[in-house]
């Protein structure tokens, strides 16, 4: 009996098949020059099944959805200017 994985995308909810431009997201933290000056930043990257599996990584089914997530996190973002890194 074989294994398969399933991916849903965090944005819209499509399911990932075998083809298409599927990226990841996750929250990382920019340092600034003291601790209190640190920030959140989010990252992007093509899919990496190894990477699919890290804790805190959306899963992304295009540039759309990305763009989405990216809209959604900057609002976030300017709604608590003052947000730091979680720790």
């Amino acid at each position: 009996m074989a294994y398969s994985e399933s991916y849903t995308c965090d944005v819209c909810g499509n399911q990932k098949g075998e083809v298409g431009d599927w990226w990841l997201a996750w929250v990382d933290c920019f340092q600034g020059e003291k601790p209190e000056e640190d920030q959140p930043l989010i990252k992007l990257t093509r899919w990496q099944v190894k990477h699919a599996h890290s804790a805190g990584v959306k899963h992304l089914c295009g540039a759309r959805c990305a763009g989405t997530l990216m809209d959604r996190w900057m609002s976030e973002q300017h709604e608590d200017p003052d947000a730091h890194c979680s720790t």
